[in-house]
């Protein structure tokens, strides 16, 4: 049994995380300014890397910390600042396939792995009425690319090319590969 220790307070990852059972889940949220720049491919590796090491952990845990955007057209879409944001966003999404990535990284206090996993997804078109529902609900407030697929959000995914858990924010299959590589058996 592992101590794992998550870099993030994000319910879905803790959700995600109770998977692996049999080990302890901490979360120790690491405080770190999440701008980016840059593509998003690498930014989210490093995103997830300094995450990780600002963690407070203990001698025989292990920290995973993630960080997912989404890009479309070469921009990279955070979390959207307002029903303005979350609006653009939308529409831009809306018909289109968009990259989601995400970048996972495990640490132990010696050693340190850091990957990217991407998944693309396409959306339905969207009509006005859907997008200021959708808004309403609250739930793309807090979501890169401004949308959940675990929740209200999967109603606008018409197709999805690759890992679903990383759409939702961590790439599990990756992860468990990752982990191994730090002893944890699953």
């Amino acid at each position: 049994m592992a101590d794992l220790v998550l870099a993030s307070a994000s319910p879905r990852r803790i959700e995600l995380l109770s998977r692996f059972e049999g080990h302890s889940l901490r979360v120790a949220p690491s405080e770190i300014a999440e701008e980016t720049a840059g593509p998003a491919r690498g930014a989210v590796e490093e995103l997830s890397r300094l995450k990780a090491l600002a963690a407070d952990f203990r001698a025989g845990e292990v920290v995973i910390a993630a960080d997912t955007l989404v890009e479309i057209d070469g921009l990279t879409l955070g979390k959207p600042r307002g029903a303005d944001g979350a609006r653009a966003m939308l529409n831009r999404l809306s018909g289109r396939w968009h990259g989601v990535h995400t970048g996972v990284t495990v640490h132990d206090g010696q050693k340190t792995l850091t990957a990217r996993e991407s998944t693309r997804v396409r959306f339905a078109a969207l009509d006005a009425r859907d997008i200021e529902a959708y808004i309403a609900s609250g739930e793309p407030m807090d979501k890169a690319g401004a949308y959940g697929i675990q929740g209200r959000g999967a109603l606008f995914v018409e197709a999805i090319d690759g890992d679903f858990y990383n759409v939702m924010g961590l790439p599990l299959f990756r992860l468990a590969r990752m982990l191994r590589e730090f002893g944890v058996s699953l």
